[in-house]
């Protein structure tokens, strides 16, 4: 009995275009800068992407708010129960997930209007395509919006019209014929087809998962060769999407001859015009904006988001400029244990774990000295006043307790307290109490024993009898060190201080127990072991530190720096900008040059330091 119901809906179906899909499960909720279904009175904006459809008198529009990244659908001029909603696709359009947030006009009203949907998914590395549709006697849908990525230009621009070309990858070679993979100095790219014949084929595909998939972006641009021609090119299309918080585009450019079925394209690529700005974006592939952290790693996120401020003060590029603070507003708060680390976070980002805590100070701090808003700075002395209460002189003569549970006394926590005083005493005017802090620490430090008699920082006291207790000699232990020596000689103007950072810095580079063929090496990275999470991102602390040592004299270390960076980016980067835990680019199929955002991090301070 439901056949002829269901025969004359799919005739209804085919007679307005398909504007519905087939019936599937329920989509899952995205969640971007907000989660779907977020009410638009909240919208930061409102405009009209795409015109108006008419049907039967309704309108039915698509609104968006580009600051939210979200849109949502109304319909005006209406009768009770007109139904309208949204379409989402995220292939272009090919395919959708229909009926999202549909409402029908309630009794007495002319218009409604859905909750809001997100345009994009960065944490799923997809972007989208949405439409408005209603149904008032008659289904109707507007086209789709944003079916072409615009930054400084809009996808389909005249390749002629950018300026500079290079070649990430190598070209494909194709029954003779040459394909290659151009990117400009904007970071748009574009596709090239040399010694072929009229009818050959060339374009691009975009990724926005590193190539995995290219729902999005499949045949951008595709053109044939003309008669009486040899080669031609595409038009441009962006890497990027900055307005949907997609960074780390990926392409590739593929064509095909006219005399054959088959095709071939080049590897995969970022763009690579600046080495520092190529590896921030491959950094910022990994950042989810809707948690507002690098996921699985509290202490490591601290430390990477510092390391992109300071990407972006020594580049003066703002691209990523809205990352602080949506870091800051929704990780201020308290986490149970498991949802951003292992321990739970009590708010103000502070947790049993000291030192966890004090990565987070620094970064507020370089935050305030980005932005200058003071709530940074207040946020570094709330969570400075906390670390003090760990200060004990009565075990060890002082230092502070690396956990809640005062079970040891470490470098990293002793090197980081040092310099976070002295941080918070150079920006607070007037200040006695935070340089004596740094002071009477400093001066613990180096009477401490945790420097050996090489110049090396091993990682901490034996409990109970408070001496060296002859652990690793880890690399940011020994940079921290050098940090805090020099912010403590920008406190107190005492040259012993700043002599005693160059020793430290002296030392590491001389020591095979850090350098190997003069490259800063770390004990886990020698090739024959693997590093933790917690070890990739060690390097960089020393280069970051190393670097403010090497600005206050007079590029002692610069050479030193610049072989790290060269290593880094000429024998440890792939095609798309993903740089490794070894330096040295050594790998093995034992013990693989691992690449994630921790050693990406990490590098980044090396290419900082040594540009």
């Amino acid at each position: 009995m439901r056949r002829p119901k269901l025969l004359l809906l799919l005739l209804v179906c085919l007679l307005v275009g398909a504007a519905q899909p087939p019936a599937t499960a329920a989509a899952p909720a995205v969640c971007a800068l907000s989660c779907d279904a977020r009410d638009p009175s909240l919208a930061q904006q409102e405009r009209f992407p795409v015109a108006t459809r008419a049907v039967n008198g309704r309108r039915i529009q698509l609104h968006v708010s580009d600051p939210d990244g979200m849109a949502w659908a109304g319909i005006d001029d209406g009768r009770p129960d007109d139904s309208v909603w949204l379409d989402r696709s995220w292939d272009g359009g090919v395919t959708w997930d229909g009926l999202l947030g549909k409402a029908s006009i309630p009794s007495t009203w002319t218009g409604t209007r859905t909750l809001m949907y997100n345009l994009y998914d960065p944490a799923a590395h997809r972007r989208a395509v949405l439409r408005a549709c209603g149904d008032a006697q008659g289904v109707a849908c507007t086209d789709w919006a944003y079916p072409r990525v615009c930054a400084d230009r809009c996808d389909g621009a005249d390749a002629s019209t950018g300026t500079g070309s290079t070649e990430p990858v190598p070209a494909t070679v194709l029954k003779g014929r040459t394909i290659a993979l151009h990117i400009d100095s904007g970071a748009m790219a574009w596709a090239s087809l040399a010694g072929g014949a009229q009818g050959d084929e060339v374009w691009l595909d975009r990724s926005w998962d590193g190539g995995t998939s290219w729902p999005d972006g499949s045949s951008l641009g595709r053109t044939g060769v003309p008669a009486g021609m040899t080669g031609v090119r595409t038009t441009e299309i962006n890497t990027s999407d900055r307005t949907g918080h997609l960074y780390g585009g990926a392409v590739r450019a593929c064509g095909r001859a006219v005399d054959g079925a088959n095709g071939s394209c080049t590897a995969w690529a970022r763009p690579d015009a600046s080495r520092t700005a190529a590896a921030a974006d491959a950094l910022m592939w990994s950042y989810d904006p809707g948690t507002a952290y690098w996921k699985s790693s509290w202490w490591n996120s601290a430390v990477a988001l510092a390391t992109m401020i300071d990407y972006m003060r020594q580049s003066g590029d703002t691209t990523y400029a809205w990352i602080v603070d949506r870091t800051f507003e929704v990780n201020k708060g308290a986490f149970p244990a498991g949802a951003r680390s292992s321990d739970p976070i009590e708010g103000h980002f502070i947790s049993r774990a000291t030192d966890d805590a004090e990565w987070w100070a620094l970064a507020w701090i370089d935050a305030y000295d980005l932005t200058g808003n003071a709530k940074y700075l207040n946020e570094a002395v709330t969570i400075a006043d906390y670390v003090h209460g760990y200060w004990d002189t009565g075990t060890c003569g002082g230092g502070v307790w690396w956990d809640r549970e005062r079970t040891y006394k470490n470098a990293v926590t002793n090197g980081l307290y040092i310099r976070l005083a002295a941080e918070l005493h150079n920006r607070i005017a007037g200040d006695t109490q935070w340089v004596g802090r740094a002071t009477t620490a400093w001066g613990w430090l180096l009477s401490s024993g945790m420097i050996n008699s090489s110049g090396l920082v091993n990682d901490g006291l034996n409990t109970g009898t408070c001496d060296n207790n002859g652990q690793t000699v880890y690399s940011y232990n020994q940079g921290l060190a050098i940090g805090a020596g020099v912010e403590l000689w920008r406190a107190t103007h005492d040259a012993t201080v700043l002599a005693k950072a160059r020793q430290l810095a002296d030392a590491a580079i001389a020591s095979p127990s850090l350098t190997s063929e003069g490259l800063l090496t770390e004990s886990c990275d020698a090739g024959t072991t693997d590093c933790d999470d917690n070890s990739k991102q060690f390097k960089g602390v020393f280069m970051r530190y190393l670097q403010d040592l090497d600005q206050v004299t007079d590029g002692a270390y610069h050479g030193f720096a610049a072989t790290q960076a060269d290593a880094i980016w000429n024998r440890d980067r792939d095609p798309l900008n993903r740089l490794g835990e070894r330096w040295s680019g050594r790998t093995s199929a034992d013990h693989p040059n691992v690449r994630d955002w921790r050693t990406q991090a990490s590098a980044l301070s090396g290419l900082l330091a040594g540009g």
